[in-house]
Formats: C-alpha cells, structure tokens, sequence
C-alpha cells in the first residue's frame, strides 16, 4: 500500500496505531459532501481501501439537502466510489420518538449504517470526525458537568465505527484536499451559533486560541492521556461496582450502598440509566445520609434507597384493576394468572411456604372480585391476629420494598373487603371454620 501525501502518511499511521481497519476490509464512508467527509473518501480511497460511500439525506435544509445528495451521487461517480442514498423522514421521526431533530438524525443515519454495513459485509463504518470535533465534546462536556469519560473525547473506535482523521484538523483537512483539487459543500447551519456546539466552535475555540494558539493541540493531548488513565482507572472501578452489584430474580438491579464509598463509582453506576450529574450528586448526599426511602427518577429508569441497597428498575406503567366476576382463569396485566377455583373440603391442604395460594370460604366471598394495587389506608384483618391492621404496616413488617409496596396486589369482594394481601396474608374473616361447606382456592402465579 503506497502512501505519498503527508496527510495520508499520518491518518495511515494513526489507523495502524488503533487498529481501526484491516488492509484488505471492506469499509463504508458516511459522506456528507463536507470537508471532513470528502478528505475521509478521499483519504482511504488512495489509500487502497475498499470503499464505499452512504449519504444520508435528512430533508431538514430543503434544496440544499438535495444539492449535497446530488453532489456526493456526482463525486463518487467520477471516483468510482459505490454510494448507497439513504432517506429519512427526520421530523416525522423527531415528534413520534419525542427528541430533537440533532438526535433523531443521529438514532437513524447510525441505525441504518449498522444495517448497511452487515447488508454489504463491510468491517467498518468511518465518520469522519476530526481532532477539533473531539476537542469541542470535551468542552462541551465540561461545561455541562461530566465524569472522567467525558474528558477523553471522542474515540477512535467504538464497535464498528472508526474515526481515522482523529489525528488531523481542519486546516489539515482543506490543505488535503486543496492538493488533491477536491471540493466540497458547505452546511449552512454550521454557520450558525444557534446550538451549544456551534458556539464553541465559533466562540469559545476563537477566544481560547488568543490564550493559546495551540490549544487545540494541547486539549486533544490531554484528552488522549485521560483516555490512557481511564483505561486504567475503570479497572478499579469495574472490580467495586461488580463487588457492589447484588443479585436479584425479580428483575431490578440492586447494589450494596456499603460498598459505594466514592460519587465517582456512582456516576459510573447510574449514568447508563439516565441519570444527570447533579441528580447523582444528590442521590450520593442521600446515601450519606441514610435517607431510607428516597426516590429519584430519569426519564427511563427509578432509583430507590433502600435501607443499606440501591435498587433500580425501569419506569412501569400502573397496574390496572381487573374484576373477576365468576370462578375461572384469569390473565393479568403483569406477566402473572390469578386462579379462583371451587375445591371440596376434603381437597383443602395447606403446605408450607406456599405463599401463593389462598383457602376462603366461598359463602363469605361475594363476586365480582376485584385484583387491584394496594391502597393507602387499607386495613385487613391478618388470619390469627385479633383486631385489623394497615396493609402497609404489614409489609413493612415483611420488609418490602417501596417499589414493590407500590406494585403489592390485593383481591377484594364486591362489597370492597379485602380478602387475601396476595402472597402475604388471608383476611381471617373468610377463612375456612369447621362449619366450612364450600371452599374457593385462590391461585397467583407467573405465566411461564
């Protein structure tokens, strides 16, 4: 493979170094007929890769979207490049999934590179973000609060994207291309500074560069030392947080808040979950403070202190009330079946430790049933107890948690009596006495 231009020496150079492409791999160029992209075409093509081009056209910019399409179309025709023309309906998508406009063309240009790329069997996806890109995210990062993560910048290889012109900027880049007589077209919203990475493209970097010329330069170099140190680093965290976890069958993620002694370990923890810097700087303040019971919520996913655990589970719907008007099967809205069985006396067999099923007098139960969540103020009064007591207190007593306090069903009879604190306690009113003739079974189990 011969190299020539300086610029292919070194993005050649920094592929080698990262390992981003094999010689002989298949590789596809997100092209959006810019600089950075076409210096990406045009770098990998005369580098010997095989290459083919993708051009997203978002419709966001009107005739100049078309105007790009057209163009790439052109360049890679005169390259005898490939390049796949892809379409999306981005404001459509944008209003139906409830994000920005930036972040529904990013959900669907990296979704459809992913599906393209294992369509034509290419290795690698390359974009061609550039050292000044990586600099600004770090910036960027910075101003909104982040974790050492957000320090390192952008990667050179994350999965199947590679990012080979992470080593050159942008006066690279056109110097490149003006060598090679390329052109290119220029996007007229990153002329503007009407979103915060604009700004500090336009703004911050210009006044940052009176302090220092290089700072562009001096930014990137740290940013790739923190990346070596995280490297390091996220080992240690790795072993807490895995020291941390706690298993659990019932589908939350739990970890040991003895053993998450560090706000950082913590940010590791909960920022996959959606949660924001400052919510896990309060969430570690209630953690020092024992404040048992505490809630927190992002927009996926809930956050429960729990005595000495963290627990979390992601947002679920309530759980509708359901009647049940006669013996039978009954599907639940939760994954589960409730059972409501007539059994003769002599069937009756209380096991132990079977939680899960309930023995009443079926002369004492007036139909419809109702299966609902338990309510604040419910009293029940607990077979062998003299006197009522509230439902809560009894789960507390029971140690259950908030979330699934929250969760916790009841079966009550027409006349609102509960019957049976599903899985826990029998209303001792509708037992089974000796004067007994009719039994209903009540069964709650999983749907396998």
């Amino acid at each position: 493979m011969k190299i020539r231009h300086p610029f292919l020496q070194k993005v050649g150079g920094f592929i080698a170094q990262h390992g981003l492409l094999s010689p002989q791999g298949r590789v596809l160029v997100a092209l959006s007929g810019g600089a950075d992209s076409m210096a990406l075409l045009k770098a990998l093509h005369d580098m010997g890769y095989l290459v083919e081009a993708v051009h997203c056209n978002f419709h966001l910019r009107g005739e100049e979207s078309d105007r790009d399409e057209a163009f790439c179309s052109h360049q890679c025709a005169e390259m005898g490049v490939p390049v796949h023309v892809v379409h999306f309906a981005t404001k459509d998508y944008a209003e139906v999934h409830h994000v920005s406009l930036e972040m529904a063309a990013r959900s669907l240009r990296y979704d459809y590179f992913e599906r393209l790329r294992v369509d034509v069997g290419a290795e690698a996806v390359a974009v061609a973000h550039h050292k000044e890109d990586s600099v600004e995210t770090v910036l960027m990062n910075l101003v909104r609060g982040t974790g050492l993560h957000g320090l390192t910048g952008i990667a050179p290889l994350r999965e199947h994207i590679v990012r080979p012109l992470l080593c050159v900027d942008r006066q690279e880049i056109e110097a490149f291309l003006s060598d090679c007589g390329m052109t290119y077209v220029t996007d007229s919203s990153n002329l503007l500074d009407d979103v915060v990475r604009n700004k500090i493209r336009l703004k911050v970097l210009p006044l940052l560069r009176e302090l220092n010329p290089s700072v562009t330069d001096a930014i990137s170099m740290t940013a790739n030392r923190l990346r070596q140190a995280e490297a390091i680093f996220s080992e240690t965290v790795d072993d807490i947080i895995a020291h941390a976890r706690i298993e659990t069958s019932d589908g939350k993620t739990a970890f040991d808040l003895t053993k998450i002694n560090d706000e950082y370990v913590l940010f590791q923890i909960l920022s996959p979950y959606g949660f924001k810097p400052a919510m896990i700087e309060d969430i570690f303040l209630q953690m020092r403070t024992a404040r048992s019971g505490a809630v927190f919520s992002s927009s996926s996913h809930e956050l429960l202190i729990d005595r000495d655990r963290l627990l979390i589970q992601g947002i679920q719907a309530a759980f509708p009330s359901m009647k049940i008007p006669e013996v039978g099967n009954y599907l639940l809205p939760n994954q589960h079946r409730l059972r409501v069985l007539p059994v003769g006396v002599g069937e009756v067999s209380f096991k132990k430790d079977c939680h899960n099923m309930a023995y009443v007098d079926a002369e004492k139960v007036s139909f419809p049933l109702l299966v609902r969540t338990a309510l604040a103020g419910d009293r029940i009064h607990p077979l062998g107890m003299s006197g009522s007591r509230l439902v809560s207190d009894i789960l507390t007593d029971a140690k259950v948690n908030l979330f699934d306090k929250r969760r916790q069903l009841v079966v009550a009879d027409a006349k609102g009596k509960i019957i049976w604190l599903v899985n826990y306690r029998l209303n001792g009113r509708f037992r089974i006495t000796p004067t007994t003739s009719k039994v209903l079974k009540i069964i709650y189990e999983a749907i396998n």
